[in-house]
């Protein structure tokens, strides 16, 4: 009897234990989490838990901590000195692109491009430019789009950073892979540290920082928007969806969307920026498509809690698909001339209205890369594919 009994308590505590572990285990929200139908639904749900600007900012403020708390930075970990490495000075028509690189932790660099303005007097905006998942010889920043999108905001006067994801560029060219299980959480961090570096270089104006990425790029974007207040003005471009939370790990492969006290989606994500200027670009060929009617009436009714409506804004081209093409470059640009007070004299043909990337020279991969090979590092870089200790 005492035996059966003993039988019968540990089939109890073992089924019990089992429960626990599946309550404890985290809820990812990996792309088409749920349906279009279902995130309308969910916004509405969202919608109720304020109604004025005093309830909106504690439902922010547990938003934001739910993504630095999912994304394993909180507390956000030490500033460790960055130690950049500025080199290779190349320059072009109305500016200069120099190889950067930096240290986000102690051996752990984040590798990219800086681009700065010729005969630009005084403080000048500074840009970020994450970007997306695109592959190939050409992938990531080395991407001629990404390329065109920084010169031009450079020959505008502004000071661009245009960085690595992990196991991209630079970073997939000296050995790290972005399959790495702490992809969201260190390109973040990376992000942030990105903000830091920018307000090292003495021309940049702290007070006028702008963000702005495409796909994986535009997670970047309003994921360190939501997250930093450094961040005057948000772009990002294709990735704003209700419905859709991101298909890469990067994006989703962390706790930040879900958990037994909070749910939430990345159309809430970007309303984070609010007042702060926003503009949400989207076409009809991805998981954008239902901004006009969706996401951006969204994420404006929360401006309104600032009397902020004219700072948001929506750019959408319901023929077009996924990517930043020259269209949506075309959209971001008069943006950040208006947010960051951009020159845009000698760029922007005004009786057409475009502005003209003609003058733009697109690198090659080769002259863009920060070190030939690993051995070219510094000898406390850590080794690729390693965990990174925060």
């Amino acid at each position: 009897m005492k035996r059966l009994l003993f039988s019968l308590v540990s089939v109890v505590l073992f089924a019990f234990s089992l429960t626990a572990q599946k309550a404890d285990k985290p809820t990812l929200c990996v792309g088409n989490y749920h349906s279009e139908a279902a995130a309308v639904k969910q916004l509405a749900r969202l919608s109720k838990t304020h109604s004025n600007l005093a309830q909106w900012k504690v439902r922010a403020a547990a938003v934001r901590q739910q993504i630095l708390t999912g994304a394993k930075l909180n507390p956000l970990p030490k500033r460790t000195p960055l130690n950049p490495i500025i080199k290779d000075k190349r320059s072009y028509n109305g500016y200069t692109v120099e190889s950067a690189a930096f240290e986000a932790l102690p051996g752990f660099f984040v590798y990219g491009s800086l681009y700065r303005p010729m005969g630009h007097k005084g403080s000048r905006p500074g840009i970020l430019c994450p970007h997306g998942h695109a592959r190939g010889p050409e992938g990531g920043r080395l991407r001629p789009d990404q390329q065109h999108r920084c010169a031009t905001l450079a020959r505008m006067g502004a000071v661009v950073f245009s960085y690595d994801m992990i196991g991209f560029g630079d970073s997939l060219h000296l050995g790290w892979d972005h399959k790495h299980k702490q992809a969201l959480t260190l390109q973040t961090w990376s992000s942030i540290r990105a903000l830091d570096f920018l307000e090292t270089l003495p021309e940049v104006d702290e007070k006028r920082i702008g963000v702005t990425g495409c796909s994986g790029g535009g997670t970047q974007t309003f994921l360190l928007t939501a997250v930093d207040d450094r961040v005057s003005v948000s772009v990002p471009v294709v990735m704003v969806s209700a419905h859709f939370f991101g298909g890469c790990h990067c994006e989703s492969g962390l706790p930040i969307h879900k958990t037994t006290k909070l749910e939430t989606n990345n159309a809430e994500f970007a309303a984070l920026a609010a007042p702060r200027p926003l503009q949400l670009i989207s076409v009809g060929g991805d998981w954008t498509k239902n901004t006009p009617k969706v996401e951006y009436p969204f994420i404006k009714s929360i401006y309104k809690y600032y009397g902020a409506q004219t700072k948001v804004e929506n750019a959408h081209f319901a023929k077009e698909g996924h990517g930043y093409q020259l269209s949506k470059r075309q959209a971001m640009y008069p943006f950040m001339v208006k947010h960051l007070g951009l020159n845009s004299k000698g760029v922007l043909n005004k009786k057409s209205g475009v502005y003209d990337e003609s003058k733009n020279t697109i690198e090659t991969p080769k002259r863009m890369h920060n070190f030939a090979s690993l051995k070219d590092m510094p000898k406390h870089a850590l080794k690729p594919g390693v965990k990174v200790t925060f």
